[in-house]
Formats: structure tokens, C-alpha cells, sequence
């Protein structure tokens, strides 16, 4: 069995299964956040009446992270909402925007978009959150009111968005119906030249499999490239699975995956007992792709989807707007110490806006030195607009006041992880996606440039 077929079985009682078979899954972790969690609460208290109970309230996890750092009344509103089910049923594990648990949260704008106004259980993106948070074990089933919770794949667990009914359901029962996934079988070898980048590799796999060409199908990443990237890498790559249509994205376990999760779990005191899924000898896939990452080079994908895959040093006559890095893909610390490393020293020439994923990682860029300057003081010498309130921000676009929202036709270059018309604000606007070296080369040129020009010495 493959990776993916492996977990599920387990995760369903049985010594095996194939791809194509439907069955009945446990799961080990639902997670929802404040855009389908009011939703989701919805369609349980009407299919399971208005005194049910969760299944396990040890397994459910809500992080309000996407319309937080706004003025919008309903968006607020929505965080009260998860609070309220939060106390209702006894749920562990809930990281609050706000310290207060009887207060109702109000985003002030009068106090600006850059300083914190969080409180301290606020944990962030919640794909970012969930392994900082000791969430993501290897060998488990972790299921989210969110497209990319196929990101902690990169944990060796099967990890998928699914939708608000679905999620309505699990908290009800504990466990979804399936079907088991096809896999396709990416192979890396070899190492990523300087200025290349994890974004690079899993941009220039979906433009080479389409849009579409993952549907309902499982990415499985080995090889001794995969053993070679970093947990964080290997978050990226997991992450945008689902921009080529994938049900999932796993990778091998291996000692660093130990390492990150025995520490977070402890550290955050969340279950430490875990089980990795190993390769089989014999293992059934779609396809097979070996891929040289020596090989690869800087590349974006064009407005207007991910699968718009050109090579950075062939778009240098696309003028440039605006510049964005943040989200779960490349909101992440080494995101911002990959991007710092090209703009130290230097000047952004276009607007360029900066979020965090977690309160964790702007601790990390206020507090890491680089000389006489912390990586933040580098930033924000550069030109970079950076908030402290981690978020996801204009990722998704958000409402009008969203900090870095496209709110008029712009060309950006982003390093987020999805580019429809109309994703990151504006419905005219054009978005491309990049690593986030390829988003600080080209926000201190205006135009779309290829890292490797400007690398440091």
C-alpha cells in the first residue's frame, strides 16, 4: 500500500485497502476556523439537535485566524460565535483572539494595522498553528473546514479540507466516509541551487500535472531530495496540493519529523503517542515522477490559476504594483529569512506588505539578529510594511479594510499560495505566485525577477 492507503486503513479497522474503496474513517483531529466554523456549528445543532455534544472535545481544534484584523461587524462577530460553542461544550483547545473569555472581540482600527492587538492565546494561520501547537502526528487522520489542511501532510499524516457538512458530521460521530485515494508518486533527487526555493518545486509540479491533474488523488513526496528538504519546505510543497486538485499530500517520516513533533507535543502538552506510516516494497501508483531539484530554477505561476507555470527570468517585462508575503505557504519564519536575505541592505521600489503566519514567527523576527539589527529592523529598513497582528490577511482577500487587500486593479507578486480573479481582493487585479526570494528580487526591481540576479555575496 502507499503511504495514503496505509493511514486510512488503520484510520478504518482494517489490514488493507485499495484505491477506490469507500470507507468509513476515524478521525483523529477535526479543525475549523472562524470562516466555516459558525457554519459547521450550524448544520450539527440542526442535524444532532441543540444539545448535542461533540464527539471528543480533546479532538477538536478551533483557531479564528482568517477575518480577524478587521472593522467588519459580521467578521467579529463570527469569533463570539466560535467562543460561544467553545464554553457550550467544554472544547480544550481554542486559541482565542482575545484573553478576555466573556468579552465579545472588536477590532479597533483607530490603533492602526500594525501593532498587536491580539491576546496571548491568538495562535495564528491555522495550518501553521496546528504542528507549533503540537496538532500534527505522523500516521494520524486530521481533517479541516479548510482547502489547505492538506499542508500537514508534510508530517506523514492524511491530512484534507473537507466542507461544513462534512465537518458537521465528525463533530456528531467522530468519523467520515472516504474513498481511498489514487496516488501519484513524485520521486526527488538532488538538491535546490541557491535561489531556488520549496515554492519553486511544487509550482513547477502542478504546472507540469495542470490544475486538475491531482483531483481527488493523493501526492506522495520521497526520495532523498524529499529527506534532504526541511520540515518547512516540505510545508510548502504539502500545502498547495490542492491547487493541482489533490485529496492529500504525504511525506516519508523521518528523524526530523520525530524531532519537531516529540518537541511540540511536549512542549505544548498535547498527546505525545504516535505511529508513523513506512513504505511498503511494493507500492501501487498512477504515475511515477522522479524529479532533479538541481535541475529546477525560480518560477511563477501567472495570473490567472497556480498551474500558469513560466520561469521567473522569462516574465522580467511584467511590471509590477504591489508585493505580499504571508500566509500558511509563505508566511512561515525561514519564508521571511529567505526573503530578509535579499532585501537587506536594500529598498523595496513598489508597496510591499508583510504578515507573519503566527504570533510565534513575528517573536522569532523581532528577537533574530543579523548584526546589529534584528530581521524585523531589516525588513522594515527596507520599506516593508509588516504587521504584527499573523494572520491570514489578503490572502483570501477579506473585507475592504484587510491589511494588504488588493482593493483596486494591482499586479502582485505573492507569495500565498492561490491566484483566481478576485482572490486577493480586486476582482481586475493579477496575482502571481512566487517564492518568497522571488517576491523580495522583484519588489526591489517593480518588475518580476529572477532571485539569482540579486543574491548576496
Amino acid at each position: 500500500m502507499t503511504l495514503t492507503e496505509k493511514t486510512l486503513a488503520r484510520a478504518a479497522g482494517k489490514a488493507r485497502v485499495a484505491a477506490g474503496d469507500n470507507i468509513w474513517v476515524k478521525a483523529d483531529l477535526l479543525m475549523t476556523h472562524d470562516v466555516c466554523g459558525p457554519g459547521a456549528i450550524g448544520v450539527f445543532k440542526r442535524e444532532f439537535g441543540p444539545n448535542a455534544r461533540v464527539w471528543d472535545r480533546d479532538k477538536v481544534v478551533i483557531i479564528p485566524d482568517h477575518y480577524i484584523f478587521t472593522a467588519d461587524a459580521k467578521s467579529n462577530r463570527n469569533v463570539d460565535l466560535l467562543r460561544d460553542f467553545v464554553k457550550e461544550q467544554g472544547l480544550t483547545y481554542f486559541y482565542d483572539v482575545m484573553d478576555e473569555p466573556n468579552g465579545h472581540w472588536v477590532f479597533d482600527p483607530a490603533k492602526g494595522p500594525f501593532l498587536r492587538q491580539h491576546g496571548l492565546r491568538y495562535a495564528g494561520v491555522c495550518h501553521t498553528a496546528l504542528p507549533q501547537k503540537g496538532h500534527t502526528r505522523p500516521g494520524e487522520v486530521l481533517f479541516g473546514t479548510d482547502s489547505h489542511t492538506c499542508m500537514a501532510g508534510a508530517f506523514n499524516e492524511f491530512a484534507t479540507g473537507i466542507g461544513n457538512t462534512d465537518a458537521a458530521f465528525i463533530l456528531g460521530t467522530g468519523k467520515l466516509l472516504l474513498k481511498v485515494p489514487e496516488t501519484l508518486h513524485f520521486r526527488l533527487e538532488g538538491k535546490l541551487r541557491p535561489g531556488v526555493l520549496a515554492k519553486d518545486i511544487i509550482l513547477h509540479c502542478i504546472g507540469q500535472i495542470g490544475l486538475d491533474g491531482a483531483t481527488y488523488r493523493a501526492l506522495q513526496f520521497d526520495g532523498p531530495g524529499a529527506g534532504g528538504l526541511s520540515l518547512d519546505d516540505r510545508m510548502t510543497i504539502a500545502n498547495m496540493a490542492i491547487e493541482a486538485g489533490a485529496k492529500n499530500a504525504i511525506f516519508e517520516f523521518d528523524a526530523q519529523t520525530q524531532a519537531f513533533v516529540d518537541h511540540r507535543c511536549k512542549l505544548n502538552g498535547t498527546k505525545t503517542a504516535y505511529a508513523p506510516v513506512t513504505r511498503d516494497r511494493k507500492e501501487k501508483f498512477l504515475s511515477e515522477t522522479v524529479l532533479d531539484l538541481s535541475r529546477l530554477e525560480p518560477t511563477v505561476a501567472c495570473h490567472p490559476d497556480p498551474a500558469q507555470r513560466k520561469l521567473a527570468r522569462e516574465l522580467a517585462h511584467i511590471k509590477l504594483d504591489r508585493a505580499y508575503i504571508g500566509s500558511c505557504t509563505g508566511g512561515k519564519t525561514s519564508d521571511f529569512l529567505d526573503f530578509a536575505r535579499i532585501l537587506r541592505a536594500k529598498h523595496v521600489a513598489i508597496d510591499t506588505f508583510a504578515v507573519p503566519a503566527t504570533p510565534e514567527i513575528v517573536h522569532d523576527l523581532q528577537t533574530a539578529r543579523w548584526g546589529d539589527q534584528t530581521v524585523w529592523e531589516i525588513l522594515v529598513a527596507a520599506g516593508v510594511q509588516i504587521t504584527e497582528n499573523a494572520g491570514c490577511a489578503a490572502c483570501l482577500g477579506g473585507p475592504a479594510d484587510t491589511f494588504g487587500r488588493l482593493n483596486a486593479p494591482l499586479k502582485c507578486i505573492s507569495a500565498t499560495n492561490r491566484n483566481f480573479p478576485g482572490r486577493m481582493g480586486h476582482k481586475d487585479s493579477q496575482v502571481f505566485l512566487a517564492s518568497p526570494a522571488t517576491v523580495a528580487a522583484s519588489a526591489l526591481t517593480g518588475r518580476i525577477t529572477d532571485p539569482r540576479d540579486l543574491l548576496p555575496d
